[in-house]
């Protein structure tokens, strides 16, 4: 089974600029290694991925999943293949994060959110590091210091397609835990 990577980042973002370019060839490197892309499926950083994922050669219908914030699947970038009308608004976010793995692209608060979810899901964080937003910010730091994993866990930070996709290639499958629900200390013993 192929695995979905979740790319997130800024909603608007310009068309030729650094954001575009890296959640284009993020898009594009995933499908070409085997990954379906998954975003929340509205514009900038996440239809840029998706138009890097239809551009490579491996793409098949399929490799696009849009999870949209309302109900109305008109909503979803032209390139999404799989549109997934949640409802949720911004409280989809969760889906989103719960990839087997995230690739953060700059963002905005929504993409702060979509990264701390991804951290307390257990899952791995990617983040481009030369771009501005919240993946440049967190970067090759710990989101808590909770203990998540028994090795050297943290957002991983990137610079390049190439560079994400190699620790996706090393790392994916050392995260494999996942989330089993808020659970109360029992302080009586």
């Amino acid at each position: 089974m192929r695995k979905l990577v979740s790319v997130i980042g800024d909603a608007v973002i310009e068309k030729d600029g650094d954001k575009f370019k890296a959640a284009f060839e993020m898009g594009r490197k995933l499908v070409d290694n085997g990954y379906r892309v998954q975003s929340g499926g509205m514009g900038g950083v996440m239809e840029a991925a998706f138009m890097g994922a239809r551009s490579s050669e491996k793409y098949r219908e399929g490799d696009t999943v849009a999870l949209i914030p309302s109900f109305d699947i008109k909503e979803a970038n032209k390139y999404a293949d799989i549109v997934i009308p949640t409802g949720l608004d911004m409280m989809r976010n969760a889906l989103v994060a719960n990839a087997s793995a995230v690739v953060a692209v700059g963002g905005g608060a929504g993409t702060l959110s979509e990264m701390a979810l991804a951290w307390s899901l257990k899952r791995l964080i990617l983040a481009f590091r030369g771009v501005d937003g919240w993946s440049g910010k967190l970067a090759d730091t710990r989101l808590d210091h909770r203990e998540r994993y028994p090795f050297e866990d943290k957002v991983f930070g990137v610079d390049t397609a190439d560079e994400a996709i190699k620790l996706l290639n090393e790392k994916i499958e050392l995260y494999k835990d996942y989330h089993q629900g808020i659970r109360l200390l029992d302080l009586n013993g």
